[in-house]
């Protein structure tokens, strides 16, 4: 078998998977930017939203850093996979732009 991966055949947010007698690229975990194989281990460096943590790329919590990110008032934080979005709180709807009492 030639190792055709050797080449480097594949795009920068893939990784190569070498097969008998040919080779597959394989998508890089959502946390990283470049790879050298499966998973969140396996990053070249960490995606935004994202810090290294023990060799793993590890989803920041937005929402628990000591500075706030949502700023409108009656607004909650919810951390999602790399980012966070703000929603208004319960009791609450977006008017505008504006969290008003339902």
């Amino acid at each position: 078998d030639l190792d055709e991966c050797a080449a480097s055949p594949c795009k920068d947010h893939q990784y190569c998977l070498n097969t008998d007698g040919s080779f597959s690229c394989k998508a890089c975990d959502a946390s990283c930017v470049g790879c050298t194989g499966e998973g969140s281990e396996k990053c070249k460096s960490c995606a935004s939203g994202y810090v290294k943590e023990d060799e793993t790329c590890t989803d920041i919590d937005e929402c628990n850093l000591p500075e706030k990110v949502c700023m409108k008032e009656n607004q909650d934080c919810v951390n999602t996979s790399g980012s966070y979005k703000c929603v208004c709180s319960e009791g609450f709807e977006d008017k505008d732009g504006t969290c008003v009492q339902t």
